[in-house]
């Protein structure tokens, strides 16, 4: 049996990781993980992978200039070299750099290094800073693995002129598409508990309520339509709110402007929506837009890294400028009024969302831990 260390955040781990922990167990890999605790969810993980892999804590934070790294590093450094490792999968920034450094003596020993991208800090419209700061180490480092996966085409391209000797692409991470497409719940009834009035037009977004996710973009959009009968609905948490709250009041549309904080019902709200927006200025692929697609909804998005693979003007989707608030209107107006074109892009993105399936990917991934040839 292979043995396998897999090093990623607490909040990665739980998130999107937990499934291929499992699945690498299933198939011929002893595995073990050592995070860092970001999101205070190490119990949470612990209890998620009990009896399957055994979860270690290294003291490391997401900010690269924190001097308390210097103490991860080293306990990372004693996993690492304590033991002998097949492979060692490391995932997010700082630990995919601290891991690629920490594990340098143990490639020498035999063991193959996979660092897995979910999303560059470095992209086509992105700030000058991430460019002069990311850029330069993810370069450097990209000698010290052998392998880069990546989960979109722009960062697949540009990982290709990097040091890796082998660069991949998959298909995101995975999700459960089954679980978005197969939802029952009462459309009314879940509308109702909602306060979207039952003939309304319903544009639902998923994720925090941070900068970078661009929720204002859709609330100026939902102004300048000018249509009372369009609901915008936004599920998801952040020091956002109370800004986003006021953007809607100001512009005459908060009544129309729902903030339904964290949920656990997501997939029945996408059954009761008409429309997902996903506005986001940056994201490695943009997961909540695929739930959204596996729920048979059309996609109004931007025109970022990793949602322009898979959204593609009047076939799954319409993408604008992620600034562009009079593109989004538009987008907007044109749904609103040809419900037929909703359905039949909500019957495309069902099709399209297949290939990012979670029991598809889990395979992908094991293959590539396997260091075959080929997917």
């Amino acid at each position: 049996m292979k043995r396998l260390l897999l090093t990623c955040t607490d909040l990665m781990a739980i998130q999107f990781l937990v499934p291929h922990v499992k699945y690498l167990s299933q198939n011929g890999f002893s595995v073990e993980l050592a995070c860092s605790a970001v999101g205070g969810r190490m119990d949470e993980l612990r209890q998620a992978l009990q009896g399957v892999a055994e979860v270690r804590q290294v003291h490391l934070v997401r900010s690269p200039f924190s001097p308390g790294n210097r103490r991860g590093y080293g306990e990372l450094k004693g996993i690492i070299d304590g033991q002998h490792w097949d492979v060692i999968w490391t995932n997010e920034p700082v630990m995919g750099v601290m891991t690629r450094l920490a594990a340098r003596d143990a490639r020498k020993r035999g063991t193959k290094v996979v660092y897995m991208v979910h999303g560059f800090h470095f992209y086509h419209g992105a700030p000058a800073r991430n460019w002069l700061l990311y850029y330069p180490v993810e370069r450097y480092c990209s000698r010290l693995c052998d392998m880069i996966i990546t989960i979109n085409q722009e960062d697949f391209q540009r990982a290709k002129t990097f040091h890796a000797n082998r660069v991949e692409k998959i298909n995101g991470i995975g999700l459960d598409t089954q679980k978005f497409s197969a939802c029952q719940s009462d459309r009314h009834e879940k509308r109702i508990s909602l306060g979207i009035p039952e003939d309304a037009f319903f544009v639902v977004s998923v994720g925090e309520l941070k900068a970078h996710k661009n929720h204002k973009v859709m609330i100026r959009a939902l102004a300048k339509t000018g249509n009372p009968q369009m609901y915008y609905g936004i599920c998801g948490t952040g020091e956002g709110l109370q800004p986003l709250q006021s953007l809607a009041r100001k512009l005459g549309v908060g009544e129309r402007v729902k903030f339904f904080g964290y949920r656990k019902d997501v997939p029945e709200i996408l059954h009761c929506a008409d429309l997902f927006a996903f506005p986001s200025k940056r994201d490695g692929l943009g997961l909540a837009a695929l739930e959204a697609m596996a729920a048979h909804l059309p996609l109004l998005t931007s025109n970022i890294r990793g949602v322009s693979d898979y959204v593609f003007d009047g076939v799954t989707g319409y993408r604008c400028a992620p600034d562009d608030a009079a593109g989004f209107a538009k987008g907007l107006a044109r749904y609103f009024a040809d419900r037929k074109l909703c359905s039949q892009i909500g019957e495309n993105n069902a099709g399209a969302a297949k290939k990012y399936d979670i029991c598809k990917i889990e395979k992908d991934v094991c293959a590539l831990m396997d260091f075959n040839e080929k997917l």
